[in-house]
């Protein structure tokens, strides 16, 4: 008998199995075949930017120009995440076998202090570091693209920001996906003229589904980019309004902000799994080196004879992450001002140390996992992933930090801005917006940028990319793109059907994993209690973006000519994977 449920229209299928009968991905028969093409793929979690994407391709674009196009596209029509006035990551694989990581995270502004979010009696001020303009970081996004394009893009900048601007100047038709993004945050564009002007109908009201969202500022500020690359938006007339809008709203950012903003390019961080080659993202994300320490303790369990979702598989993947996090919580940071034990924490035979403490039997307990005692050392953003006819793979994840960020747009510019500064360490041992609990390595200071979850990575195979992977989430990012390699590598899934499954997430403190519904039978939940695991309601859901070069799944046969097989998370009603 089949069993048929309904998950934010999401449909998964349950077949009970023969008593030890082995894991088949018919397990989940109920996911729809991945998009399917034969000359390159697109994922994004905004249907215009998948279109968007795909045309340069088919004009002979590379993976990185569809990638700058993609990148200034959801600026306009994801404006919840995609975005002008925030930040990012972008791991590439070039054709050429080289591999490297592009960060343009936000940076904390140069007048910017340690204690800037406390009040007199060292305590956190609740709304100062998420809500308005003393919450905004200095945006990468625009430096990234342009460093991007120029370094390792094969067209000219007018024409990949041309999509962008049509959808700004003309408009495009809200669908029901979109609404329900932008109500959201009606009550914020409220308070802000700058974003009502915008984001509301005349009246003050949300718009509609059949509506169309105009952004003429927008469209401005992306013309001037055009004309002048990263000086048409960190110096001139945008570059003044940002700094002006700043100073006018209580915040810290200045001219001389914008003025000594770069990108850096960092190689990436990489390990392997079962056969496979993982490039992720370094500090200042915690992504890479995180994914790479729990592959490394998972290796050392045989996942796929225990069987998908089995009570002792998910025990010991629930302890690699508690082991992790505790890690990425305590030790890692901008590179320029800490020292990160990358080596240490993907060495393999650190993993090893870490096995050897986590009882099969009985759940770790967090507060007694205590960073510098051994075996330790010492939500929204959104994903795309796209890869070309050549062997180029790009993996990219950019952020407001919080949905329509700080909720505050800069006067005349149309650019939303972030409320990165939120993702440093306020207060060491105090929550921030995710319930991440932090330490002094991702303390404030000027000019440094704010440690991250954000985790865009590319799965390589003999040297040829084979999965493209990435999420939005906060700091679930980390364990929604493990759960989708997991899926791929050890349990033989399809993409579609990796990306479909439920997830669960631990990040150490609090000591709460987080299980969306249908991720674990009642069964399975019991036996997890008796282990000690504490099992809660999970936080909203992430959006998968993933690709699979060769096959729908590793390993698995093409169907006909065609070579890229892309998944969009249903979670969210507003992406698309399309190719050519």
């Amino acid at each position: 008998m089949r069993v048929r449920l309904l998950l934010a229209g999401l449909t998964l299928s349950f077949v009970p199995l023969a008593p030890f009968a082995p894991f088949s991905a018919t397990a989940l028969a109920a996911s729809v075949a991945p998009a399917a093409a034969e000359n390159g793929m697109v994922v994004t979690a905004q249907h215009l930017a998948s279109q968007v994407g795909v045309q340069v391709l088919e004009r002979g674009g590379n993976a990185v120009d569809a990638a700058v196009a993609v990148g200034y596209a959801l600026a306009v029509v994801y404006p919840a995440a995609g975005n002008l006035g925030g930040g990012g990551f972008m791991t590439v694989q070039l054709a050429d076998g080289r591999k490297t990581f592009l960060d343009f995270r936000e940076k904390a502004p140069l007048a910017a202090t340690a204690n800037m979010y406390l009040d007199r009696s060292g305590n956190v001020v609740p709304g100062l570091s998420t809500h308005g303009h003393l919450a905004v970081g200095v945006p990468g996004t625009v430096s990234g693209l342009e460093y991007a394009r120029a370094k390792y893009g094969s067209m000219k900048r007018e024409a990949l920001i041309a999509p962008a601007i049509r959808l700004a100047e003309k408009g495009f038709v809200l669908d029901q996906g979109d609404i329900d993004m932008l109500h959201t945050a009606t009550a914020d564009f409220r308070k802000d003229p700058a974003s009502g002007t915008i984001f509301l109908r005349r009246t003050g009201e949300p718009f509609q589904v059949g509506d169309t969202l105009v952004q003429k500022d927008l469209a401005r500020t992306l013309k001037a980019i055009s004309s002048k690359g990263t000086a048409g938006f960190y110096q001139g007339s945008v570059g003044a309004a940002l700094a002006k809008s700043s100073k006018s709203g209580g915040g810290i950012l200045t001219q001389a902000d914008l003025d000594q903003y770069s990108t850096r390019e960092l190689a990436p961080v990489e390990c392997d799994y079962r056969g496979y080659h993982v490039v992720s993202a370094p500090p200042p994300s915690s992504g890479g080196v995180i994914i790479c320490e729990m592959l490394n303790i998972l290796e050392g369990y045989p996942l796929k004879d225990l069987g998908w979702r089995s009570a002792q598989s998910v025990h010991y993947q629930i302890e690699a992450m508690r082991h992790a996090y505790a890690d990425r919580n305590s030790y890692l940071g901008d590179p320029d001002f800490v020292k990160n034990p990358v080596a240490r924490l993907t060495d393999k035979a650190y993993a090893a140390r870490i096995r050897a403490v986590i009882n099969p039997d009985r759940a770790g307990v967090s507060q007694d996992i205590k960073p510098g005692v051994e075996p330790h050392e010492g939500s929204n953003t959104t994903h795309y992933s796209i890869a070309d006819r050549w062997g180029n793979a790009v993996s990219v994840t950019y952020t407001l930090n919080d949905w329509f960020g700080a909720k505050v747009t800069a006067a005349g510019t149309g650019v939303l801005l972030n409320n990165e500064m939120d993702d440093f360490t306020a207060k060491p041992g105090v929550p921030n917006m995710y319930g991440l609990v932090q330490g002094e390595a991702n303390a404030i200071a000027p000019g440094k940028r704010p440690l991250s979850s954000m985790s865009p990575t590319i799965v390589t195979q003999n040297g040829q990319p084979v999965m493209v992977v990435g999420t939005p989430g906060g700091s679930r990012i980390i364990t929604a793109v493990l759960h989708t390699m997991l899926n791929v590598i050890d349990y033989g899934m399809t993409v579609q059907e990796a990306v479909d499954a439920p997830r669960f997430h631990q990040q150490w403190l609090p000591g709460v994993t987080q299980v969306e519904p249908f991720a674990l039978s009642p069964d399975t939940q019991a036996l997890l209690v008796a282990k000690g695991q504490k099992l809660g309601p999970p936080q909203p859901a992430n959006h998968v973006a993933a690709i699979l070069i060769g096959a729908p799944s590793l390993g698995g046969t093409p169907v006909g000519k065609n070579r890229f097989y892309g998944a969009n998370d249903p979670r969210r009603n507003t992406g698309l994977a399309l190719g050519y």
